[in-house]
């Protein structure tokens, strides 16, 4: 099971992107959680299939009807199996 890091910059602070990020990943069937950055940007961590995986990266290119994405940031990791499930918002 593929893992990855992902950072969202633009406007996707105060647009609702981490709810709206949160109920994608529950639909999804994916691990993981999605947090504000002290940048500014919106960090996610998942686990899932690959095809769960590209379609919430797809979504996170477009985000909410609010945001703004400009750069996702796509990093991969080791799955561990541990990320919280069903997804979570980090506060």
């Amino acid at each position: 099971m593929p893992a990855l890091h992902l950072t969202i910059t633009g406007r996707v602070q105060g647009v609702g992107f981490r709810w709206a990020c949160c109920r994608e990943a529950r639909a999804l069937g994916v691990a993981g959680w999605v947090r504000n950055g002290s940048d500014g940007s919106v960090e996610i961590q998942v686990e899932g299939s690959d095809d769960a995986l590209n379609a919430l990266l797809a979504w996170c290119r477009e985000g909410p009807d609010r945001a703004h994405v400009q750069i996702v940031g796509v990093s991969p990791l080791a799955a561990t199996g541990q990320l919280p499930s069903p997804f979570a918002i980090k506060f």
